[in-house]
């Protein structure tokens, strides 16, 4: 796989290129990353990218026929060009996997205020990070990088990925632990010392649906659970409800003792 990355700042992207598993993907050609200058589009004597926005307002506009010429520059039938913006659709695993069977992905960093509108008629799609604001697309552009390399063939044992987070149903990853065994009042869970391969899946699967519930509710509303995961979910909402009657019944009985 290829990836371009083109963006005003090519200088950034070098050493992190060639650290961690990104670095050992692209040493042993399982990616080939490049970080292309788009200044090198502009045709001007003073290489100019950006400029005011029509209507007035704050900030400068990236010009869309500079960055149109960058991409056309590195684009090829098989390219996939992707616009990282706050307009596009959060970036999601589903997501990930999917640009990860690309064979060349082109990913435009924006900076300044913003890209003039018309680069979408340009682009294949556009993808954000989330709901808040970067001062430019780089950190944007290294972070879709970084997970699209380690879901290639090769880069990371097949049995990691299955076991993280978003590649079980959706969910979260069940809690991780390591030395010590017990740290203060908190021990490692007793069901991971007991050697039992079966009842260590099966505590990780429980745990890693009772994390997701705790911690990303938002993610069941969309998972695909199973019969004796969603029999797992209705457990977990009646232990919580009869915890808080109890709660409620103590606050009572206090109340009530001080009459």
């Amino acid at each position: 796989m290829r990836i371009d990355v083109l963006t005003l700042f090519p200088d950034v992207f070098a050493p992190l290129f060639s650290h961690s598993i990104v670095g050992r993907a692209v040493a042993q050609g399982q990616v080939e990353l490049a970080a292309v200058d788009i200044r090198r589009y502009a045709q001007d004597r003073h290489r100019s990218v950006d400029d005011t926005p029509y209507g007035g307002g704050p900030g400068m506009v990236l010009r869309v026929d500079v960055l149109a010429r960058a991409i056309t520059a590195v684009r090829s039938e098989q390219s996939h060009v992707v616009l990282l913006s706050p307009a596009g659709p959060p970036l999601v695993q589903e997501t990930v996997v999917r640009l990860a069977g690309k064979p060349h992905l082109v990913l435009v960093a924006g900076h300044y205020e913003g890209v003039d509108q018309r680069i979408e008629s340009v682009v294949d799609e556009q993808i954000s990070l989330g709901d808040f604001i970067l001062s430019g697309g780089e950190a944007a552009a290294w972070a879709v990088v970084d997970a699209i390399t380690r879901c290639l063939p090769g880069v990371i044992s097949a049995e990691s990925l299955r076991e993280e987070s978003f590649s079980q149903a959706g969910l979260l990853e069940a809690p991780q632990f390591t030395r010590p065994r017990r740290f203060g009042d908190l021990e490692v869970p007793a069901e991971l010392l007991t050697g039992d391969h079966q009842a260590v899946a099966a505590w990780r699967q429980r745990e890693a649906l009772r994390r997701t519930w705790l911690m990303r509710p938002d993610l069941l509303q969309r998972a695909e659970l199973t019969p004796w995961q969603r029999a797992l979910v209705e457990s977990f909402e009646q232990t919580m409800a009869a915890a808080s009657r109890l709660g409620r019944g103590d606050q009572d009985g206090h109340e009530n003792s001080g009459d």
